[in-house]
Order: structure tokens, then sequence, then C-alpha cells
């Protein structure tokens, strides 16, 4: 009997547990849902105590150390608030290598903390930028956001400067294929899965512009900026899409 006691005893103490963790979720996720990053935090970080190897919740702390950096006011705080995204990305990874958001996780975390990097960390992030969107695509090739990813990762090869591409031709022994074509077919696919995503007919449409097509940057930059916001970093894809129409209009 006593035996039979102690999986109960232990399976009783568990669950109330679990009922704070689960609440402690939903109020972030509360949060989350109104851009209110910082609330978020303070709700999912207590819940990661409970839970500390819990891959969902990994990524909900990581994307909010992402998406606040867009609040905050000096470029140190949003490379180190930047960094800790990645890191809780990278513990994602390390717990559930094989899933998809996890892989796609540390991709846009390395995406956000690219500008405020040397030349050379640059370069690194880009290799470890494909890396981890190649996988999450393996896993889930219907996922519009990996293959976003791909295409700015196309797009930004393709056309970076004098002094990062030779520090790419360095580190890489020559650059990897990337091309603005290849961009164009998947900000399409990632349109074609997902229409309403505003970032994916922005940078199409810049890309575009990239490549001299007037007719078709036009087109798909008017269309994007005309599109609601819904996400966090929508107003800040609008105003490069604005600063893209400026630029050949």
């Amino acid at each position: 009997m006593k035996i039979l006691l102690i999986p109960i005893l232990g399976l009783l103490a568990w669950l109330p547990a679990r009922a704070d963790f689960q609440e402690l979720v939903k109020t972030g996720d509360a949060h989350e849902a109104k851009f209110e990053f910082d609330q978020a935090l303070e709700s999912y970080l207590p819940a990661e105590k409970l839970e500390p190897g819990n891959v969902a919740l990994l990524v909900k702390i990581s994307r909010q150390y992402a998406l606040r950096m867009s609040d905050l006011p000096k470029d140190a705080d949003k490379l180190a608030s930047g960094r800790k995204a990645l890191n809780y990305a990278e513990r994602a990874i390390a717990a559930a290598p094989n899933e998809c958001d996890p892989n796609l996780c540390v991709a846009i975390c390395l995406g956000k903390i690219t500008p405020y990097l040397g030349a050379k960390e640059k370069v690194e992030a880009s290799r470890k930028i494909k890396e981890a969107t190649d996988k999450a695509l393996k896993i889930d090739p219907k996922n519009d956001y990996a293959w976003h990813l791909l295409g700015r990762w196309h797009q930004s090869l393709a056309n970076i400067g004098g002094v990062t591409r030779a520090m790419a031709s360095i580190i890489y022994g020559g650059l990897p294929a990337a091309s603005n074509e290849e961009a164009v077919d998947c900000f399409k696919k990632a349109i074609a899965l997902n229409p309403k995503r505003l970032v994916h007919v922005v940078e199409l449409g810049r890309t575009y512009a990239m490549m001299g097509n007037k007719a078709e940057a036009l087109k798909y930059l008017t269309k994007g900026l005309a599109m609601p916001n819904k996400e966090k970093d929508d107003p800040e894809t609008k105003q490069r899409g604005q600063a893209t129409l400026k630029e050949i209009s």
C-alpha cells in the first residue's frame, strides 16, 4: 500500500504547480497579444522556474526579448535583449533540435541582432541563420515565416557591401549561392502560405526594387503598405517599404 501511495502523493504535489504554471503562461500570452512584452516576461520567467525545460515556454521567452528590442532607446540595450533572446532560443534547440520553432527562433534572433554586430560577426550570424532556417524548413516546409527568413537571407547576401562581401569570402571560403531571384521565389512561397502577413509582401516589393524592376516593386510595395498592421514589427516593416518606395518614385 505504501508503494502505491508514493506516486499518488507525488501526483498530488505536482498538480498545484502545474496549475500555477498554466496560469502564468496564460497571463503571459494575454500580455504578448497586446505587445506588452515586459509584462509577459513577468509571467513567463516565474513559469520557467516551475518548468525550466519546457520548450514552448523557452521559445515564448525568447520571442519577448527579441520583440522588445524595438522599444529600447539604446543600441547596447537592444543588443543585450537580443542576446538574451538568442540564449533562450539556443536552449530550446538544445532541448528539441528536431522541432521547427526552436530552429526558427534562433534564425529570427540572429536576424534581430545582426544590425548591431561587426562585419565578421554579421557574416558568422548569416551562416547560422541559413543553417537554422534550412533545418526549420526541412522539418516544416509549410512554415511561411521560415520561407520569409530564407528570402531575407538571399536578399541580404545578394546585396551586401564590399567590406562585408570580402569578409564573407574569407569566412565562407567563397560566397555561398544567393540571389535576388531566389529571394523572390522564397517571398512568393511565403505569401502563398500566408497572404495576410504584410512583411512578405513588402519585402518582395523591396527585392524587386533592388533588382531594378520598378513595376513589380511598386505593385507589391503599394499592396503591402495598404495592409493593416497586425504584428509588432509591421510599423517598422512599413517604414522600410516607404523608404524604398520613395527611392524608386
